[in-house]
């Protein structure tokens, strides 16, 4: 008996003893109606006559309505919504074709009903009763024979709304994890104390109350649209009770529209901290980008990728990529392939340090905005090698702005840093000097010079977060420079937004500064990261201390002591008033600075990049005595 249970369950039943089964059904259902009709007394002489038609049509139409809709071949312990209600179509349409056919029979044929009315109705109901009932309790059955109550592993689905049943339903139909979905959590006072599919709703004081009482070991987040500050708060109270927090992507992630459990995955630091999404003025950006050719440098690095993606937005007419990182220049032109159709985008080998190979660029193609993103960003790699820094981020900006003003481009948008601000270091230096170039260029052209000035942004190449999960991945320890160290963040998205509106407000010469929100501790970002991997500080992993590099700052700055701002239309977007330079005396400076990189002397470098900006004030580097 036990072989044939497993059996049973182990194995799929051949389709045609599914049908059968269902026919069998609506027989044993066309039956109860009868009996329900008549009382479960005698059947009448004049319908009793008529009963092996009856049975003979219902019986015919509901075998042919199955075959044609397949019902029969989904698998019934895996029952859906979707099968339900694709039974209950094919029931009711059949129940209606029987019906009309009664009404002709009636009215043109025999003039008499071959089958009572009623009877046509109760039938539905208990065919649609029994057939979804049956595949509902084998698939109880199955569920529960295959994950018992006590192995199951408690769950709280945050959020009690449509998102929130599909997720129930899907921890339900998977076979392969033990899942027992104790309880909803949701901010709707009005839905506190319900019932949804057998599953109490609690409201969010509950949470620490139920996740002791019941043992929970997994929180899943289901809500779209929940802010940043609400997930921090039931992460920090999930993670401070050894309760994992999973998150359910967004809808346009699902897999044909449908969820699967395998898409439900970790909340991770990036879902922590990123702020509610931009409001972009999307009439003006499209001004300013649809039908524009638009040459974008640096664009295989982070923010010079997204900017290519954002602007494909807006229609142009055509965006060029430059970079002369060669692989990872490829795998964009390979995602550009496969995401956007046309012949709208195109790579170019190219360093923006060679002016005869960027003046190649401009006469070729003719762009008519130019988005500049090329920079080397790196902090110690800059302190250490001066001379690069001034070829890069120095020659490179003034090489294609000086041919954006020769070739009359439109607009030229350069993204610069906030360590150029106050900068302690060679990297944060050299982006203000293009600042100073850019900005200077700008009074005699009609080109229309536009900075943008941000702070970190999350998952960029070599930066703090990805770092940080491949110490953790390996065992660790995960090594801060220093318990105190501050930074602003913002996503790749939210930063490349900024700079287009920015970019479609600027009427030339501004330095734009964006809103970063809070600076975050690193040593706070560290242990909650550590948390987050289901790891513990001190015991699975510990944190090193390993001391300030070359000139990085304890603390990042978007203005200068000596800068104020201005506000804008834009909430997030501030105008910074900063020192202007006459052109003359900038591009003598420049030129002379440039020069000296054949000497390669650092220190004369270093020391002439100090006199052209002040403000320059090395910090833990052998620069400092140059102060």
């Amino acid at each position: 008996m036990y072989r044939l249970f497993k059996l049973f369950w182990d194995y799929n039943l051949p389709r045609w003893s599914i049908l059968f089964i269902d026919v069998f059904i609506c027989a044993f259902a066309l039956t109860i109606a009868f009996a329900i009709k008549f009382d479960f007394t005698t059947i009448p002489e004049t319908d009793a006559k008529n009963l092996p038609y009856d049975f003979l049509i219902v019986l015919g139409i509901r075998g042919l309505s199955f075959a044609i809709s397949k019902t029969y071949k989904g698998v019934v312990r895996y029952t859906s919504s979707r099968d339900t209600t694709r039974i209950f179509l094919v029931v009711l349409s059949g129940s209606l074709l029987v019906f009309l056919m009664n009404v002709i029979s009636l009215n043109f044929l025999f003039h008499a009903y071959f089958i009572p009315t009623s009877v046509i109705i109760i039938d539905a109901l208990v065919t649609l009763f029994l057939m979804i009932s049956s595949r509902l309790a084998v698939k109880a059955i199955y569920f529960e024979s295959r994950n018992p109550g006590k192995e199951k592993i408690k769950v709280l689905i945050y959020g009690a709304g449509e998102a929130g049943m599909i997720t129930k339903r899907t921890l339900d139909r998977d076979a392969a994890i033990k899942y027992k979905v104790v309880g909803f959590i949701d901010d709707e006072k009005e839905k506190a104390g319900r019932s949804v599919e057998g599953i109490f709703i609690y409201q969010p004081d509950k949470l620490v109350d139920l996740i002791h009482e019941n043992e929970i070991e997994i929180l899943i987040i289901s809500i779209q649209n929940l802010s940043s500050e609400k997930k921090n708060e039931i992460t920090d109270v999930c993670l401070s009770n050894n309760v994992r927090v999973l998150h359910v992507p967004p809808v346009t992630k699902w897999i044909n529209g449908e969820l699967s459990f395998n898409q439900i995955r970790s909340i991770n630091i990036e879902d922590l901290l990123e702020r509610e999404p931009i409001k972009l003025d999307n009439e003006i950006i499209t001004s300013q980008l649809k039908d524009k050719v638009i040459l974008i440098t640096g664009a295989a690095g982070s923010i010079g990728s997204e900017l290519a993606r954002q602007c494909s937005r807006f229609n142009p007419k055509k965006i060029y990529l430059l970079d002369q990182a060669e692989s990872p220049l490829h795998e964009l032109e390979l995602e550009f392939a496969d995401k956007f159709t046309g012949n709208n985008c195109e790579v170019i080998m190219a360093d923006v340090r060679n002016f005869e190979r960027m003046s190649n660029v401009f006469n070729t193609f003719k762009p008519e905005i130019v988005f500049h993103a090329a920079a080397y960003k790196h902090v110690p790699m800059m302190e250490n090698n001066p001379s690069e820094s001034i070829l890069t981020n120095i020659l490179g900006t003034k090489n294609t702005a000086d041919l954006a003003t020769m070739h009359n481009v439109e607009r030229f948008v350069f993204v610069s840093t906030d360590k150029a601000v106050n900068p302690t270091n060679v990297m944060g230096a050299s982006k203000r000097i293009a600042e100073i170039y850019i900005q200077s260029l700008g009074k005699k052209t009609n080109t229309k010079f536009i900075t943008t000035r941000f702070g970190n942004v999350l998952g960029s190449n070599g930066s703090v977060i990805p770092r940080f999960k491949k110490q953790i991945d390996s065992g660790g320890p995960v090594t801060i420079t220093h318990p105190d160290i501050t930074r602003y963040f913002m996503t790749i998205p939210e930063a490349s937004q900024l700079v287009l509106e920015a970019a479609s407000m600027g009427k030339g010469g501004e330095i734009f500064l964006f809103n970063m929100g809070k600076s975050i501790k690193i040593v706070d970002l560290a242990r909650k990261m550590i948390m987050l991997s289901g790891l513990k500080e001190g015991r699975d992993i510990n944190i090193v201390y390993t001391g300030l590099r070359p000139g990085e700052k304890l603390f990042e700055e978007l203005l200068a002591d000596n800068e104020n701002s201005l506000p804008t239309h834009h909430s997030q977007i501030l105008i910074g008033k900063v020192r202007e330079y006459a052109y003359d005396e900038v591009h003598t400076i420049i030129g002379e600075l440039i020069t000296l990189f054949n000497t390669q002397n650092n220190e004369l470098i270093v020391q002439r990049m100090k006199e052209l900006v002040p403000e320059f004030k090395s910090n833990n580097s052998v620069f400092q005595k140059l102060d």
